[in-house]
């Protein structure tokens, strides 16, 4: 059985592919032909905390995300959210031939106190009701090149109080033209889905929708499989083989995204923010926090003032 490796920060990528570290510890594009994975990399499984755009070809290895395996001889985009489990294995395709290409790293800390922090979760092609890559057209794919690029300057130039809304900016309308090849691709592609994951995201997003979840509390594990026709036992097993992950931790990954954006936002106190989220004590809400982020809720705060 493959180790599950985890990589919390986009550094962590930067030092599987053997190469330099992240000029910007949040955001990095790479050059997919530095890219030198080690030897038993077909042995390895991970979970990730950023987000990962890929734009490559001719990569000598088969992708697998969710329950679906990529080829790369052909130019082709894959978008990867944080928490799901990938892995490598070979690519008979591919002998001879240079790989090249680009991968886009974004970890959600560098979204937070933007409106992207909240949309980049309506793009359904980052989960697993859409596992199917982005084919595009040499046109489509110098469109994309460009706005990566776009990216990576202004990253390596002097940050100043503009850099993170033009960067966003820039990431926002590569998002939106994929949304929009995507849609071209679904009329002459079938798509297959994994409905049970895509339902479990709706229902943990629309019950985190209210303002305070002090009548209601948090959302159990009980709750949510009896929302999916599931038994408890037989979902968080699903879930694990898929993405790693419990249905517990599953609502725990919920309920810090939508802690961040309190903190992030607003002027509420830690204590105000744990209630309103349904905890009774708020030494368990920064205690489940800070094991998530390696930040407590002040220390994350601070990061935005």
């Amino acid at each position: 059985m493959k180790d599950l490796k985890y990589f919390k920060k986009v550094s962590d990528y930067h030092k599987l592919a053997n190469i330099v570290a992240p000029e910007h510890p949040l955001i990095s594009l790479v050059d997919y032909s530095q890219v030198r994975y080690p030897s038993n990399i077909e042995e390895l499984k991970w979970k990730q905390d950023y987000y990962t755009i890929g734009l490559k070809r001719n990569v000598a290895h088969k992708f697998f995300y969710g329950q679906q395996e990529y080829d790369f001889d052909e130019g082709v985009m894959t978008f990867v959210a944080p928490k799901q489990v990938m892995s490598l294995g070979n690519n008979p395709n591919i002998k001879d031939h240079k790989p090249s290409g680009w991968l886009l790293l974004v970890h959600p800390d560098f979204l937070w106190n933007s409106p992207l922090a909240t949309q980049i979760t309506h793009y359904d092609f980052f989960g697993y009701t859409i596992n199917e890559a982005l084919f595009l057209s040499e046109k489509e794919e110098q469109m994309m090149l460009d706005l990566l690029k776009n990216i990576q300057r202004e990253y390596q130039s002097n940050m100043d109080k503009f850099s993170q809304k033009i960067i966003i900016s820039q990431l926002e309308l590569l998002l939106n033209y994929a949304e929009r090849f995507y849609e071209r691709q679904f009329i002459t592609r079938k798509i297959s889905n994994h409905q049970v994951l895509s339902q479990l995201e709706q229902i943990l997003s629309d019950y985190f929708k209210v303002d305070s979840l002090v009548e209601k509390g948090l959302p159990t594990v009980q709750w949510v499989a009896n929302c999916l026709n599931l038994t408890p036992n037989y979902l968080s097993s699903m879930l694990k083989s898929l993405t790693g992950q419990s249905t517990q931790q599953h609502i725990h990954n919920k309920l810090v995204e939508k802690a961040k954006e309190q903190l992030s936002t607003t002027l509420l106190s830690v204590s105000e923010i744990a209630y309103n989220l349904g905890f009774e004590h708020p030494a368990s809400f920064t205690k489940l926090f800070k094991n998530k982020t390696d930040m407590s809720p002040i220390e994350f705060r601070k990061t935005y003032n």
